[in-house]
């Protein structure tokens, strides 16, 4: 249960900070006095997005806010955390290299300062300028753009502040297994095959990723967790394909460990009988 009085909730949707402040007169960009603290994107952790779904990373922060302004008046100030490649005014004015938040709620601790929750919007959908390249998979940058709002509506100032924060994007990936023969008798051999592929966020599909390293993983059926037998190299269109001896029932599974732009994978489990 938070405390405090919900003061706002603001959607920024698409590009440009999702607001129609783009269209209002320019400002005077000088110190607005707003002090925004603690941000924290999806728990520090990457952000991992495929090639059709949604994805709502959480983000939270806190406001601090300068004098002549209240929390009780939420439409005299904004700010909004932000990741960017390149200049964070351009990145945010042009919604390229540009993600944003896409809904979160502010909860006043007191008059001068609230503490903000909500999440990102990140659509890979053709249409969206997001992740729209492979080399979006990378290290984006944090910054916030802070406003201050005359009493007629009117927009005062602005300024864009930078954070040394960073937030990984990566891309989504898969892998599937198979294992033949499913009823074996001990001692024999059995062929593990798969593919791995991730996403291609210039596609939209999901392609084959040669020349990786995965770990086939066994578990006994009496046993509680996996253990790797061997380690496989995909080839050149991400195809896995790999023996082992049958020693006892039990099941097998590929395990991809991930890279700086591609996300861990793991395949369901195949079971084989061994008689």
């Amino acid at each position: 249960m938070k405390s405090g009085r919900r003061t706002v909730a603001v959607a920024a949707l698409v590009g440009a900070l999702g607001f129609s402040v783009l269209n209002a007169p320019a400002a005077h960009a000088a110190d607005t006095g707003i002090t925004v603290s603690d941000i924290v994107i999806n728990m520090g952790k990457p952000i991992v997005v495929g090639t059709s779904k949604e994805v709502r990373p959480p983000i939270s922060f806190n406001i601090a806010l300068p004098p002549g302004y209240s929390t009780a008046d939420p439409f005299r100030y904004s700010a909004h955390p932000f990741i960017y490649r390149g200049s964070p005014k351009t990145a945010a004015e042009s919604a390229d290299n540009y993600i944003g938040p896409g809904i979160y709620t502010c909860f006043e601790t007191d008059s001068k300062h609230a503490r903000c929750e909500g999440t990102f919007h990140i659509d890979p959908h053709p249409s969206r300028k997001q992740v729209n390249s492979n080399n979006d998979a990378t290290t984006w940058k944090v910054a916030v753009v802070l406003r201050l709002w005359k009493a007629n509506g009117g927009l005062k100032t602005e300024e864009y502040e930078t954070r040394s924060k960073t937030v990984q994007l990566k891309r989504a990936a898969k892998v599937t297994v198979d294992a033949t023969p499913e009823t074996v008798t001990k001692g024999r051999k059995i062929t593990v095959t798969g593919k791995l592929t991730r996403a291609n966020w210039s596609t939209k599909k999901y392609g084959g990723y040669s020349g990786r390293t995965v770990s086939l993983q066994y578990r006994a059926s009496d046993a509680t967790s996996f253990k790797t037998v061997k380690k496989v190299t995909t080839s050149g269109t991400g195809a896995l394909n790999t023996t082992a001896t049958a020693s006892a029932d039990g099941f097998y599974r590929w395990v991809y460990h991930g890279n700086s732009t591609t996300d861990v994978a793991t395949s369901p489990a195949a079971y084989v009988d061994v008689r």
